[in-house]
């Protein structure tokens, strides 16, 4: 697949304004901090189209991309960053899982994880509900570029292993070489299809 265009559509903070409409999407979800926003930059070419930040736990809300004018990406709040207020976690949570469980067009989700770290209990749970409620999923294993390049695959094995799923469902990814990113390409273009 060849990304052309890619547009910001618009960010959401409550459950009423989740999009609804007949177009296909994808979207990114992941422990706060790693990489979703470059991730979804490197994806598609731009530097600033998905707002990166040294603050874990900046994406707050459910931001929309439109890709192609074909797809959507969505972009859902990063989990797991501490600082954050309990009320503010619950609305993220909540708003989350009303996402996943209502997006009629939701094709795949991306479920991010750094390759330099153990699965943590909150990829564990994610794992798990997209597993309860049968919502597909990929596991990407991001900054791969921290790694030896004879490494990248015994992490991928690591992550696999943790989480219990099969090893061809873990992607290794780099958004500062762009290490994997045909694979994703690729992919994203056998389900948007």
């Amino acid at each position: 697949m060849n990304i052309t265009s890619a547009k910001y559509l618009t960010s959401v903070v409550e459950e009423s304004k989740i999009l609804s409409d007949d177009m296909v999407e994808i979207a990114f979800v992941g422990r706060s901090n790693v990489g979703k926003s470059s991730l979804i930059n490197a994806l598609v070419g731009q530097r600033n189209l998905a707002k990166t930040s040294s603050t874990p736990g900046l994406t707050k809300m459910i931001n929309y991309f439109l890709i192609n004018n074909l797809f959507k990406i969505v972009d859902l709040p990063g989990y797991g960053y501490a600082k954050t207020g309990k009320a503010h976690i619950a609305n993220w949570a909540g708003l989350m899982e009303k996402y996943l469980l209502n997006s009629k067009n939701l094709k795949t989700v991306f479920v991010l994880i750094d390759c330099r770290h153990e699965p943590s209990e909150l990829d564990k749970q994610m794992l798990l509900f997209l597993n309860t409620y049968q919502i597909p999923y990929i596991v990407v294993a991001t900054k791969v570029d921290k790694l030896a390049k004879s490494k990248i695959p015994q992490a991928c094995t690591m992550i696999a292993r943790n989480l219990g799923v099969r090893k061809e469902l873990v992607m290794p990814f780099s958004s500062e070489n762009l290490f994997g990113k045909e694979q994703l390409l690729e992919y994203i273009e056998s389900v948007v299809e």
